[in-house]
């Protein structure tokens, strides 16, 4: 089921409910359906919306506007009609057979490019579950779509009888990937640990797709990540080794994308991958600055957060691509909070400042300590620069004196040589 056995039709219709409360409005939420079209290989021919206080539950849209879609398909010769908001199971077979024509909505085109893109086995076992958690409840007179979502599940338009064995066989699946990300979870929470004793911080890339962060991961730590102008380009976490100017080492979290309207069966499935950022010190919001939309995008961002528990883990906010930014003429003038800073990952703009926020907020709960180490114990002076933050360091006839912030774990190797005028303190 990973992959659609079948391709998705070629010229789509694309069909949009416009919310007067929504914080993005139906031609920036069409703009973007169209986007997550060309990723999925449909080619957007024309779009129309209507505004209403919700999707009707049956139609998607009123039935006036239904006949407006119906001709207007006709005209562009649409193969399919895309909707940009989730359908209830049994609104799609009803719009079909309204329609003539194929039906796909938002959450059933996130998870197609999302098993397009899944390139490791934890990344394909999540989007598997996500398919099919999406599935189960729209079984019923689905031969057609079962056909297209694979697997051999159904395809001739189940019968009663056969619509239990298809029932049956998808909730063994979805119990068995449950299993199996289980595995994933307490595997990611060893790793944790091993990094918890290791008092390896932790920064976590986080903002909505397409913004630049697997850009800016390659900026910070000099490691290749891919990057691309699409949608959900990174799926599996990507982790690497930023060193600040200290010396101390920090890893940089880089996780799947956020979008308005992100299907909850993907947030669900999602879930080992986003407990990554659980154990994060600071989260890096990456806002594209040269996007119009940027914050209403930000506020989804913050709300998917707030949802899945990060809201309390202290953030910085990277405002990146102010060099798109300036090329079009945006005036942009500092940012009058701490914990903004602008930058650029493709021309490396801000991107020291960014590494000294980065390096203030690991070292907050620190305890702060003065040492004066033996120079026969050379080690423990790289330790502290690999690990805690130095602030002075001097060469005296015994020893080296380092002062700063270093994890509680390794005071106990330090105690020996802590000076007397340096009472540990938290940060």
């Amino acid at each position: 089921m990973r992959n659609s056995s079948q391709p998705l039709a070629q010229r789509a219709l694309l069909v949009a409910v416009e919310n007067p409360r929504a914080p993005i409005d139906a031609p920036t939420s069409l703009a973007e359906l169209a986007g997550l079209c060309d990723s999925a290989g449909l080619e957007p021919v024309d779009q129309m919306w209507q505004r209403l206080p919700h999707p009707d539950p049956t139609h998607y849209v009123g039935k006036g506007k239904l006949e407006e879609v119906k001709e207007r398909a006709a005209l562009v010769t649409a193969d399919a009609v895309v909707t940009d908001d989730e359908l209830p199971p049994r609104a799609q077979k009803t719009l079909e057979d309204e329609l003539g024509r194929q039906v796909i909505d938002r959450t059933t085109l996130i998870l197609d490019i999302f098993a397009q893109r899944a390139r490791s086995h934890e990344g394909r076992v999540q989007v598997e579950l996500a398919q099919y958690e999406f599935l189960l409840p729209r079984l019923v007179g689905r031969g057609a779509m079962l056909s297209r979502l694979g697997g051999g599940i159904g395809t001739r338009g189940p019968g009663e009888t056969r619509l239990e064995v298809d029932r049956r066989r998808v909730r063994n699946r979805i119990s068995a990937l449950k299993r199996e990300i289980n595995e994933i979870r307490e595997h990611r929470r060893r790793s944790r640990e091993q990094r918890r004793r290791e008092a390896l911080p932790v920064a976590g890339l986080v903002g909505y797709t397409n913004v630049g962060k697997s850009t800016l991961l390659t900026a910070l730590t000099g490691s290749q990540a891919p990057a691309a102008n699409a949608p959900f380009v990174t799926l599996d976490p990507l982790t690497r080794v930023m060193r600040l100017g200290s010396g101390q080492h920090v890893l940089v979290s880089d996780t799947v994308g956020f979008i308005s309207k992100l299907p909850t069966t993907v947030v669900a499935a999602f879930r080992a991958t986003l407990e990554e950022l659980l154990e994060a010190n600071v989260l890096i919001h990456v806002v594209d600055i040269s996007d119009a939309r940027a914050a209403e995008r930000s506020a989804v961002v913050h709300d998917i957060l707030r949802e899945i528990g990060l809201h309390d883990v202290p953030m910085i906010t990277a405002i990146n691509k102010v060099d798109a930014a300036s090329e079009v003429g945006a005036g942009l003038e500092a940012p009058p909070h701490p914990d903004t800073v602008l930058v650029s990952a493709r021309t490396g703009l801000g991107l020291e400042t960014l590494r000294g926020r980065i390096e203030e907020k690991v070292s907050e709960g620190m305890p702060w300590v003065a040492v004066r180490i033996p120079y026969d114990r050379s080690e423990l002076v790289e330790l502290f620069h690999r690990r805690g933050r130095a602030t002075r360091m001097a060469y005296c006839p015994d020893g080296t004196e380092i002062e700063g912030w270093l994890p509680t774990r390794f005071l106990e190797r330090l105690r020996p040589y802590l000076l007397a005028r340096a009472p540990v303190a938290a940060r």
